[in-house]
């Protein structure tokens, strides 16, 4: 066994990843204070090919020094766009027809292994804030929430850990070898 050199993992240049098919998920950050965890959704997306993210409230946007460490050029492939408040951009992903999902921990919220995404639906995910989670107008506005099982000490994890659990688990579910 060896590792792979970079002309062997054949990856796309940034102009044929905008042109090519995206998981119809979306990612929202929901007043996410830390550029680090901003950059680290960009790579996630990236890497996940997923549609757009939504950079929200406080949330940081590029071009930030600590965004684009962490993002690795991510933020000039991945689609995203910012909105003041999470609540407004949570409005135009419904009327577009996005099933909204936040990711929390609630009296309502499934258990991860147990929810099924509908392959047909596009899925807007949203990741709350790093200390308060996701605000209690925008869970709201959800259509369902779901929580990463836990079985530790802790009661959460980092928020762009979070994205790359929930990102994968959609995938799966919902037929990522149809991207390929």
């Amino acid at each position: 066994m060896r590792k792979l050199s970079m002309e062997e993992l054949n990856r796309l240049t940034v102009a044929d990843f905008k042109n090519t098919r995206k998981f119809p998920l979306t990612l929202v950050l929901d007043n996410v204070r830390s550029l680090h965890n901003v950059g680290a959704a960009f790579r996630t997306a990236d890497a996940f090919a997923i549609e757009k993210i939504w950079l929200c409230g406080i949330t940081g946007r590029p071009p930030q020094r600590e965004i684009t460490k962490t993002a690795l050029g991510s933020t000039e492939s991945v689609a995203w766009e910012y909105a003041p408040t999470t609540l407004q951009a949570l409005h135009q992903l419904r009327a577009a027809g996005y099933v909204l999902v936040a990711v929390e921990q609630t009296t309502g919220s499934q258990l991860l292994p147990a929810f099924q995404p509908d392959p047909a639906r596009r899925y807007a995910l949203v990741m709350g804030n790093e200390v308060f989670g996701v605000e209690d107008e925008v869970l709201a506005l959800c259509d369902a929430a779901v929580e990463i099982p836990q079985f530790g000490t802790k009661h959460s994890l980092n928020v762009s850990v979070a994205a790359g659990v929930v990102l994968w688990d959609f995938m799966t579910k919902m037929g990522w070898s149809n991207m390929q």
